[in-house]
């Protein structure tokens, strides 16, 4: 089914008890003035801050409309509008829910606004990973968030921000196919810098933007919001957030992993758009291979992994050697020295925090030579 956004979003519908009013009521027939098609109302499907969606019957012959629909109702006109214009957007896109019909409802002196959506019958992700109980496999996973990161690209490059990208705004249709829906929230920025951020859903809104230490919403968290549906799509369960503890024992291979950690890790080190982090997926790095130095004299050299010595040596010996250490990897960094993988790091062999790193550095165009420790200890014993 096509269910609701459980948002932070205030409720603005008239409330009885802890429920909202019935907006619309079986069997009620409802007729559009845009199309003049009808809908028979078959019952609430969901509800939340933007109004309710109700399964609905489409009346009488269309050739663009299925006769199985949802109808989505609001009293409010701004999420209504937006809607609207971004099912007019991504009209005809594969992977973003159908908007059929909008149109406008008078009830009982009351404006409604409504719109005719896609019908998805197995229900949100949430739900649906609820009732099977199991993750999906790393190559479905990989294929329906690429899927989903499409829709977003086209957002991000038109400098727009969904900033909604929950499990129970993304909907499992036919074959298991992943498809993105509510666009109630979704705002345009006018420069990188991103907007504000007030409206959220806790569940997968970044930490820094939830405690305000990030004063405004940019493309990296709608794609940190993405690396959580793919964590919970690998664990089978999207009722808590993934940590990034948490990644170490998701059933995945090792470089799955690494994207899920660059997803929701440090903030400045995420993907900056969609279109990044759909490359990752369907692009796996080159291996991480030690490469050749003659000297370490003058270069700037860090270190990662376990040695057989201990750090502070290694340390000493670097600087007789000429090199200047740093702390960890950074843009001026030329030289890593590689020791035995921690077996508690993040994301695998190749998959602590300072190895992640110097993937990312490679990406960006910085030069940095790896070398295992037996190379290390032969340059630092020669004479300077």
């Amino acid at each position: 089914m096509y269910a609701t956004s459980a948002t932070t979003r205030a409720r603005t519908l008239p409330v009885s008890g802890d429920r909202a009013s019935p907006l619309l009521a079986a069997p009620q027939i409802v007729t559009s003035p845009e199309t003049q098609i009808q809908y028979r109302v078959e019952r609430l499907l969901g509800e939340g801050g933007f109004g309710q969606v109700y399964l609905a019957t489409r009346l009488g012959h269309s050739a663009l409309v299925p006769e199985i629909v949802c109808i989505k109702v609001s009293p409010r006109i701004d999420g209504w509008l937006r809607e609207a214009y971004f099912g007019q957007l991504l009209d005809g896109h594969p992977r973003a829910i159908r908007v059929f019909d909008r149109f406008p409802l008078m009830r009982g002196g009351q404006v409604l606004y409504c719109l005719t959506l896609e019908y998805a019958r197995h229900g949100d992700l949430s739900a649906f990973l609820s009732r099977s109980g199991k993750g999906w496999s790393e190559r479905l996973a990989r294929r329906e968030i690429s899927g989903l990161l499409e829709v977003l690209g086209k957002l991000h490059r038109g400098q727009t921000l969904h900033r909604d990208l929950t499990p129970l705004n993304v909907f499992v249709c036919d074959g298991r196919r992943l498809k993105l829906g509510d666009f109630g929230i979704v705002r345009q920025q006018s420069d990188r810098r991103g907007i504000t951020a007030r409206t959220m859903n806790a569940l997968t809104a970044p930490s820094e933007i939830l405690e305000r230490a990030a004063p405004k919403w940019q493309a990296r968290d709608d794609v940190y919001q993405v690396g959580q549906l793919l964590g919970m799509l690998i664990r089978g369960d999207a009722r808590t957030r993934i940590r990034t503890h948490d990644i170490r024992a998701l059933p995945c291979t090792d470089h799955l992993k690494e994207i899920v950690y660059r997803c929701i890790g440090e903030r400045r080190k995420r993907y900056e758009s969609a279109d990044e982090m759909i490359n990752a997926l369907r692009n796996p790095p080159a291996t991480l291979r030690a490469g050749v130095r003659r000297t370490l004299k003058g270069v700037h050299l860090a270190f990662t992994g376990i040695l057989s010595k201990r750090r502070s040596e290694a340390i000493r010996a670097a600087r007789r050697a000429g090199a200047i250490v740093h702390g960890g990897p950074s843009v001026g960094t030329t030289v890593v020295v590689r020791g035995r993988p921690n077996p508690l790091q993040a994301a695998g062999r190749d998959g602590g925090r300072k190895l992640m790193e110097i993937k990312r550095l490679r990406e960006k165009g910085h030069r940095i030579t790896l070398l295992n420790e037996r190379q290390f200890w032969a340059l630092v014993a020669r004479p300077r």
